[in-house]
């Protein structure tokens, strides 16, 4: 021991060939000082040193170097006013005053926030006459860590289940709403006003900027501002996630989304028929969401805008699931609610493009989306691997019931809806294939569920054919398939997707029939549901024959 007390450990190495831990003694006490001290003075100040800066690392180059040259104070401003921009109401002159960063983060001291300043905070410079206006906190592209603990925090009914899933309800609402009817431009802008007036009145708004379609000469910019975190994740999960380079020069939106669905629609107002309403309009490239938290709206409306955007470039925008074998051969897959068109795309022996929304152009087929939104409904490992190893961190669950203790999902629930969902970002799938695009398909495979036992199983289709069950869209509901469904019941879309079209279905038709013809591909129509036998008849058979008995219908 030295004269001083301390404790003098020698350098060499020691055992396992570690280094050793040199220490002192000091009032008595060993300390290890083989690391420099923390340098906070609170906890509050020793939380902010665990978050390092975020910024963006991609490389900037040629005629984007200028844009590089701009401050970060600068680059946020503008973000700042093109969001504010979209929150503008007509009836008022600018949108409201906006700034980055969660309020709850206000208590922070200035030396904290400087010293962790953070890609999607900015603390603004607020003059004495705005001291008065109301200010509005953008949450902009979190990271689905920072969306699970908004979503933890403050939104009733989100729980993290035992896989890591985000668990959440989405209200009263748990499935799409009523047929497509005709509004006027007055009774939008009135719905439009309402839902921009609620989210501005709220501390703080959720904005995701990101993109659809997968090809990148036929790309559009979406911006979708929202009430819930809950929203936010999932539309990180379906959209096309930007890199930090590409968010940087984002610019204006293509089309913007006002989710205000905790907030309801004037039922007075011409055309309402309930408190729920979901408007697009097209003229002005917006949609409206009021009285429904049921996240697929949004989904389902920018596939609609999808629709009418894409075959006036001359692409064919399909309702179907795409994937690719090792050879390069690429099948469609049409088909309606519960005919098997996600676990038919989703197999693990080819290559995953696309489970629901894809475009047809010159140079092959492009998956719109960048995320998967399967049912959960009767989900089981065993019959469907992948979509179950989806469903980890990072996923949103839909209304499903899960143990109170374990937080382990019970999907065959259906307390809450039989309509049980999850959105995945497409990369969870192993065999998806990134980018999501593929060249022409050689099958095009039509799906019906036929509970009437009229249909053969697999029937290879001409051209006529195809068009023919094409816009037809038939298949049979079942029991599970909607709510109030007890017998079958035959139903058809159009295109198998007559809710999502802007045009006539023939148009559709007469492109598909062009493209098919021009790559020669094949239709095929399969019937996933019975043959041989009506529904309720070929249950019974199949009752008594596991009982070793004879069944005689009636």
């Amino acid at each position: 021991m030295a004269a001083n007390g301390e404790i003098k450990v020698g350098s060499a190495a020691g055992r396992n060939g570690l280094p050793k831990i040199q220490t002192a003694r000091q009032n008595g006490i060993c300390h290890d000082d083989s690391g420099p001290t923390v340098k906070a003075q609170t906890i509050d100040e020793l939380h902010s040193l665990q978050k390092k800066k975020s910024a963006p690392n991609t490389p900037i180059k040629g005629a984007q170097a200028a844009f590089a040259t701009m401050c970060e104070e600068d680059r946020q401003k503008q973000q700042l006013q093109s969001i504010s921009a979209s929150l503008a109401s007509l009836t008022r002159e600018t949108g409201p005053k906006v700034v980055k960063g969660d309020p709850a983060r206000k208590s922070e001291t200035p030396r904290q926030v400087s010293h962790v300043s953070h890609h999607h905070y900015f603390t603004p410079t607020i003059d004495v006459s705005d001291s008065a206006l109301k200010f509005t906190h953008v949450l902009y592209n979190l990271s689905p860590a920072e969306l699970y603990e908004q979503a933890i925090k403050n939104e009733h009914g989100s729980f993290i289940s035992s896989s890591g899933a985000l668990a959440t309800l989405s209200g009263a609402k748990t499935g799409r709403g009523s047929p497509n009817i005709e509004m006027d431009e007055h009774t939008f802008m009135v719905n439009r006003e309402r839902a921009v007036d609620y989210l501005n009145s709220l501390d703080k708004v959720f904005v995701n900027d990101q993109f659809l379609n997968w090809d990148p000469n036929n790309q559009i910019k979406v911006r979708i501002v929202s009430a819930r975190a809950y929203h936010s994740l999932f539309m990180h999960n379906m959209c096309i996630r930007p890199t930090p380079e590409e968010l940087e020069n984002f610019g204006t939106p293509d089309f913007t989304i006002y989710n205000a669905g905790q907030f309801p629609c004037n039922r007075y107002t011409h055309y309402m028929t309930s408190s729920t309403s979901v408007d697009l309009n097209l003229g002005r490239r917006e949609m409206v969401i009021l009285g429904t938290q049921y996240a697929g709206e949004m989904k389902k409306g920018l596939f609609s805008v999808m629709h009418y955007l894409m075959p006036k470039r001359q692409i064919l925008s399909l309702h179907s699931g795409c994937n690719m074998g090792r050879d390069g051969d690429v099948a469609l897959f049409f088909g309606l609610s519960g005919t098997g068109k996600t676990t038919l795309s989703t197999d693990h022996n080819r290559f995953l493009i696309g489970d629901d929304e894809h475009c047809w152009g010159e140079d092959g087929v492009s998956n719109i989306e960048g995320g998967c939104y399967a049912k959960c409904i009767d989900l089981s490992k065993e019959k469907e691997p992948d979509i179950w190893n989806a469903i980890k961190f990072g996923t949103v669950l839909e209304n499903v019931v899960f143990d109170e203790h374990t937080r382990e999902v019970d999907y065959t629930e259906k307390t809450v809806t039989e309509n049980t969902r999850a959105a995945y970002p497409i990369e969870y799938i192993p065999n998806a294939k990134i980018p999501c695009v593929g060249p022409h398909p050689k099958n095009v495979i039509l799906l019906a569920c036929d509970a009437f036992g009229v249909l053969p199983p697999v029937s290879k289709l001409n051209l006529a054919q195809t068009m023919y069950h094409f816009i037809s869209g038939y298949t049979a509901l079942v029991a599970g398939t909607e709510d109030g469904i007890k017998e079958p019941q035959a139903t058809f879309s159009a295109c198998f997707g007559a809710a999502f079209i802007m045009l006539h279905p023939t148009k559709y038709a007469a492109m598909l029939a062009a493209k098919m013809q021009k790559h020669g591909a094949t239709g095929w129509l399969v019937n996933t549901g019975w043959s041989g036998g009506r529904f309720v008849v070929m249950i019974y058979y199949n009752y008594y024959s596991a009982r070793n008995e004879e069944f005689v219908p009636t």
